[in-house]
């Protein structure tokens, strides 16, 4: 554990040493948010990841990455480099005073430099290991290498997401692949930390991304008895719309069939009537005959022509609201503005404000993922420059006299 807590927070008597790379970021992150004090080991330079954008204002810097901001808050952060002997005497003194170790390097990797598990539980019996890698430490997959598309379409989600008639796409831009596994090596820390409590005992966790993706569409099986087809329920010769364009952006609307869903196709339409836009043919509609395997294009036609009409004479929240009164499926497409402007949000002071002395500003953050009544989920600091606590951690808590700091910056160990 670290020497003193440094908050009040569900995590606060305890390290995290985050030696991760983009794969695992979000899991020290998490620890950190919950109290934690997590120090982010860098080499020296800096971490590779502090080059993927986008960047603040646009610059390309190191020191801006808006990806490298959002997932490093709640770190301290050092450099060090765990390849040479000198490094590696460093990173175990390190280990004496943590309680979790998070890596992401290729299998066996720890293991060549002498600071494998089954050497750090000499160092510290109950410290709590956790790898991240694309196809975990065993298997004839092991090691291979894999960016978060390729695993996103080898851990089956990609399969399901697009159109029926076309190859299938990626969701977004983000990292999804990496953010399910730290998510998932987050969790496994607080098991792991629970199990030690118990029995003193730490261990070592092995994170499969691909697992981690093909355990989040377990539930679908679960619960529907088939897989999710690409495109959803249609008429392959019928174009069916979800996304509407309205007056300030798009928002989310089906005509849904069977017997079930006819209740809120009759609301939608008796809300269009209400304000004189909606056409007999959709009045007089059968709904509960409606049937996407025999509707025709004609038909569908019929049906969207008007209501884009009444879509584009009405703003997102004006449809919400409308929608919550009318008890219909509806929602509206968010961007970032309508976000930061959400009274909901607001109500909850979700956002978090973050000082950047190095920039001269201050930058708003996600909040806290949930509101905990006795130990509040905290994000306590913006994410560290490259080097920045060395000093603090190297002199002021290993007790490194700051001339060696020095010849060890000088030697590029530090």
């Amino acid at each position: 554990m670290a020497d003193e807590e440094k908050t009040d927070a569900m995590l606060s008597p305890y390290r995290v040493l985050d030696l991760t790379d983009e794969k695992g970021q979000l899991a020290g992150k998490l620890l950190g948010d919950l109290g934690a004090d997590v120090i982010k080991i860098e080499k020296p330079g800096g971490d590779p990841s502090r080059n993927l954008g986008p960047f603040y204002h646009d610059e390309v810097d190191p020191e801006k990455s808006l990806n490298w901001f959002a997932f490093n808050t709640s770190k301290r952060g050092v450099t060090l480099d765990i390849e040479k002997p000198e490094g590696q005497e460093i990173f175990r003194r390190l280990v004496k005073s943590a309680d979790f170790i998070i890596e992401s390097f290729p299998p066996g990797y720890m293991d060549s430099l002498g600071l494998g598990y089954s050497e750090l539980e000499k160092v510290d019996p109950g410290i709590i290991v956790i790898a991240i890698t694309p196809f975990g430490q065993t298997g004839p997959y092991r090691d291979f290498k894999a960016p978060d598309i390729v695993l996103w379409a080898m851990g089956g989600r990609m399969f399901a997401i697009g159109d029926a008639d076309r190859p299938p796409l990626r969701m977004s831009h983000h990292s999804q692949a990496y953010i399910q596994a730290a998510l998932d090596a987050g969790l496994s820390a607080m098991m792991a930390l629970n199990y030690r409590q118990m029995t003193g005992e730490g261990q070592f966790i092995d994170i499969s991304i691909q697992t981690a993706l093909v355990q989040s569409g377990e539930t679908g099986w679960d619960l529907r008895k088939r897989f999710q087809p690409r495109g959803g329920m249609r008429n392959p010769g019928v174009q069916i719309t979800r996304t509407w364009s309205c007056k300030d952006g798009l928002v989310t609307w089906v005509y849904m069939p069977g017997q079930f869903r006819a209740a809120t196709n009759i609301a939608f339409v008796n809300w269009l009537d209400s304000e004189g836009m909606a056409t007999d043919f959709l009045k007089e509609f059968d709904w509960e005959e409606f049937d996407y395997a025999e509707v025709t294009q004609e038909i569908m036609d019929r049906l969207e022509e008007p209501t884009a009409k009444f879509f584009m004479s009405h703003t997102k929240l004006e449809l919400l609201e409308g929608a919550v009164q009318h008890r219909i499926l509806f929602y509206p497409q968010f961007d970032t503005t309508d976000l930061l402007e959400s009274v909901q949000l607001d109500a909850r002071e979700y956002w978090v404000n973050l000082a950047h002395p190095e920039l001269g500003t201050t930058i708003t953050y996600p909040g806290p993922f949930a509101k905990l009544s006795e130990t509040p989920i905290k994000i306590t600091r913006r994410a560290p420059l490259i080097g920045e606590h060395n000093h603090e951690i190297y002199e002021d808590e290993l007790g490194i006299p700051g001339e060696e700091i020095s010849k060890l910056k000088q030697a590029g160990i530090i």
